[in-house]
């Protein structure tokens, strides 16, 4: 059974900086994609960050662009997220996914709470 576990998730002021983790167990295969959404209350589930697991390709939401940086690490089957200049509005539940085609995520972490307050 295919596991995402999210990690490193907390408060911090605005502009400050978060690293986010994601590690995959189980018998995942080789990816297509792995990335990032994220969920404020009462608003729909959003893209954040994607990357191509075999080009490193990298894509991102306009609202990200330019402050986070996702990578990969392929011996630890993980996904990271690096977010910088945070702002309020980056307040969300941050989740991670991953799957076998383009565009198509099939597996969900629970997700880790981004809180960006003064």
């Amino acid at each position: 059974q295919v596991r995402l576990e999210e990690s490193g998730g907390g408060l911090v002021q605005p502009g400050g900086s978060l690293r986010l983790s994601c590690a995959a167990s189980g018998r995942t295969g080789s990816w297509h994609a792995m990335g990032w959404f994220r969920q404020a209350p009462g608003l729909e589930r959003d893209f954040v960050a994607a990357i191509t697991w075999s080009s490193g390709t990298t894509s991102y939401a306009d609202s990200v662009k330019g402050r986070f940086l996702i990578s990969r690490d392929y011996a630890k089957n993980a996904v990271y997220l690096q977010m910088n200049s945070l702002k309020p509005e980056d307040t969300a539940a941050y989740y991670c996914a991953a799957g076998y085609g383009a565009g198509s995520y099939r597996y969900w972490g629970q997700g880790t709470q981004v809180t960006v307050s003064s």
